[in-house]
């Protein structure tokens, strides 16, 4: 009676600390009793109750501390140990600390690498205006006289412009294998350049970027970008090299998509193309897993609606949506292989924070990227793939859009109204499933992937190609682009009246690597783009 009477005590007291007051409220004997015995406040942690997993040496705070004093000596079970969550507040105190002399937005720069700067202003399709803008790149390789033997080599979503080492950043690069004498882009024979896209964190102008009508951080005033928006950048590179034709478009994933974009938006300034893991325009699915990712990031209570620099990186947020990420880049075949149904440590009890294998894979990932790139960027660049549609009637409203918006960089011009156009409201009605008439086919039977004919949009919008020779690869083990989006855009270029298209798919007896295997497989994805290019 007395430890009750106690307990009840100091619950009260941390209740009045939780609302805030310098006094106890007025509790109830049931809700004093029920705080007491909240999760918040059970078992000390003895050595008994820490698990393997615990790494942190982070302390508890102090009202909780008073309570672990006084547990029941009647509790049924110890309390289990969060050290997945101690590494996170650790991160946080820490970047608490340094934000109070300099701010602890980290530098996402990889290195060294070249800029070229715009003092022209670059429309967007959306009816934003960068007034000016930097695109940051690198090189390998030289340029010949009449520079017929350029290459321009397109990223996936979170790839800086150092795909390979430099003399001045001899790091390695992303494609550090697939760049240099006699490789795939063998500099050897070709000019290769390498931008970091627009909308980035590596250089290129992007909501970390400061705006220079005011000298603040765009932040989330930044304007909602397109792929299209990122190939007209590069353009402009371009030019400023004296560039009138590529050799060659090369992409992989985010960089297959904009290696079409380029080839549509500007068909007689490219020769070849190359996509590999990319599709034609965004699917369900994979907008479905960037929707997913955006979400969790943006809940993060430190991303302020993308005005946190200066102040405390979304680094949990991030650290969730670069593991949902992950997910789809690798494949199930090859985690099967690899880490199959093992824990970490089959000695020790089951932990709620990482414990099988391929949950410490998956937080390693994320923890290594949560501050290596800038989370605004990762909302616009992956909304920027979402959005991407090569359909004629996509690129019809698109260009009617931009007719709309063209007198704006020159005069300033905001219509009130357009300038929030972004700013959706959720329906009224949340969506409802409605019945569907079920097909007289039966599910069991098989259809032939080559037995269904692209869309007539799809093939006007990639008629601009017919004649441009293109490399289309996919992977069988992909599930963020599955092999039926390559599949989707070899057939739909040659309904275009395409002859010259070269389909590749790898089956899982080639590579068990999914969607990552554009960055691993040197055999056959760079040894299919190598004899492609010649």
């Amino acid at each position: 009676m007395m430890f009750a009477r106690h307990g009840a005590a100091t619950a009260a007291r941390i209740a009045s600390r939780r609302v805030g007051n310098s006094t106890p409220r007025s509790w109830t004997v049931p809700q004093i009793r029920q705080l007491h015995l909240s999760p918040l406040s059970r078992a000390p942690d003895t050595p008994a109750s820490r698990s393997f997993h615990e790494t942190s040496s982070h302390k508890a705070q102090p009202a909780l501390a008073e309570v672990e004093e006084e547990q029941p000596p009647d509790s049924s079970n110890p309390a289990l140990s969060f050290p997945c969550l101690d590494a996170q507040e650790a991160r946080t105190a820490s970047l608490t600390k340094r934000s109070l002399n300099s701010g602890p937005e980290p530098s996402y720069t990889t290195g060294r690498h070249r800029s070229w700067h715009s003092q022209a202003p670059l429309l967007l399709d959306w009816g934003g205006v960068l007034p000016q803008f930097n695109v940051a790149y690198e090189s390998w390789g030289r340029l010949n006289e009449d520079k017929s033997n350029a290459i321009l080599l397109h990223t996936g979503l979170s790839a800086s412009s150092h795909a390979h080492s430099t003399e001045a950043n001899p790091k390695s690069g992303w494609w550090e294998k697939f760049i240099g004498p006699g490789a795939p882009l063998d500099t050897n024979k070709y000019f290769i350049i390498c931008t970091n896209v627009i909308g980035g964190c590596y250089g290129s102008t992007g909501p970390g970027s400061i705006d220079p009508a005011d000298g603040q951080n765009y932040a989330t005033r930044f304007p909602i970008l397109t792929m299209e928006d990122m190939v007209r950048a590069q353009f402009g590179l371009l030019d400023a090299f004296g560039i009138e034709k590529l050799y060659a478009s090369v992409g992989s994933s985010m960089g297959g998509m904009q290696s079409l974009a380029a080839g549509v938006l500007f068909p007689e300034r490219v020769g070849k193309i190359v996509s590999v893991s990319g599709c034609a325009r965004s699917h369900p699915y994979s907008i479905a897993m960037r929707h997913t990712q955006r979400q969790v990031l943006m809940m993060d209570p430190n991303w302020q609606r993308g005005f946190y620099y200066n102040s405390i990186p979304p680094h949990a947020g991030m650290k969730l949506a670069r593991e949902i990420a992950t997910v789809t880049y690798r494949s199930g075949p090859e985690w099967e292989q690899r880490f199959g149904r093992r824990r970490a440590d089959p000695s020790r009890p089951p932990a709620l924070c990482p414990d099988f294998l391929i949950e410490t894979y998956l937080d390693h990932a994320g923890e290594k990227f949560c501050l290596e790139y800038d989370a605004n960027s990762l909302l616009y660049v992956s909304k920027a793939m979402d959005l991407f549609d090569l359909g004629r009637e996509h690129q019809e409203q698109m260009y009617r859009l931009r007719q709309h918006n063209r007198s704006k960089p020159s005069s300033g011009q905001r219509d009130g109204d357009e300038g929030r156009s972004c700013s959706l409201t959720l329906p009224d009605k949340p969506y409802e499933e409605k019945p569907t008439q079920i097909p007289s086919k039966s599910f069991s039977e098989p259809v032939a992937p080559t037995s269904i004919r692209p869309s007539d949009d799809l093939i006007a919008g990639l008629s601009p190609l017919r004649n441009h020779p293109t490399l289309v690869m996919g992977v069988a083990s992909d599930i963020l682009f599955p092999a039926w989006q390559q599949s989707e855009i070899a057939e739909t270029l040659r309904a275009a009246g395409n002859r010259s298209v070269t389909h590749v798919e790898l089956g899982e007896d080639k590579s068990l690597f999914g969607h990552d295997t554009f960055l691993l497989d040197l055999e056959h994805i760079g040894g299919n783009i190598s004899s492609f290019l010649g």
